[in-house]
């Protein structure tokens, strides 16, 4: 974690607002909220609008969701955003990453054993990353794979978890009970 502490602390379920409670219900599905969501509740506006976009990145894109997670943990590595990476672990296995895959993301599109869309994927993400710019070899290779809706839902995603990364490590927002971070995954 870049910070060991949190710059803002996460709001307690005991401490919510009426309009704060409702807000965490809809947002958590009937789960203990994460710690992502009990620091950004501080500000109910900012949650509430994000939570539209980033719903429909998560659960609603074009993207498969072994690829979308692909390139969610592979910016949140690029960040060195601890609390994304481990999230995304859980979510990732769920849509059927595996523990090699996982490592591999960490060693980036260079790594041997990627598909050329899965390099693609990776080159797209390095690159956003690096130069805010998909390069025309790597948009040609993606686009071998993927629909323009599904290439714009690529870029979006990329956006937004860059984004969350970058408000993660700088709230200091610490993992959630039962994450590893970085540490290897059982």
């Amino acid at each position: 974690m870049k910070l060991s502490t949190p710059r803002v602390l996460p709001l307690e379920n005991s401490e919510w607002n009426e309009s704060q409670k409702e807000l965490m219900e809809r947002s958590s599905a009937g789960r203990e909220p994460t710690n992502i969501f009990k620091t950004l509740v501080r500000h109910e506006k900012l949650l509430k609008r994000w939570l539209t976009f980033a719903s429909y990145i998560l659960g609603k894109s074009t993207l498969p969701g072994r690829e979308r997670e692909i390139v969610i943990l592979r910016i949140g590595w690029l960040c060195q955003a601890e609390y994304e990476w481990a999230q995304h672990v859980v979510i990732g296995k769920r849509v059927g990453l595996t523990d090699e895959e996982i490592e591999r993301i960490t060693q980036g599109p260079d790594a041997a054993g990627w598909s050329a869309i899965d390099k693609a994927l990776l080159l797209a993400t390095d690159e956003l990353h690096d130069e805010a710019f998909i390069t025309d070899n790597t948009w040609a290779a993606l686009k071998a794979g993927f629909s323009e809706e599904q290439m714009l839902d690529l870029v979006f995603t990329i956006g937004n978890y860059n984004l969350v990364s970058m408000a993660l490590n700088t709230l200091g927002v610490q993992l959630d009970p039962g994450l590893k971070g970085f540490a290897p995954q059982d």
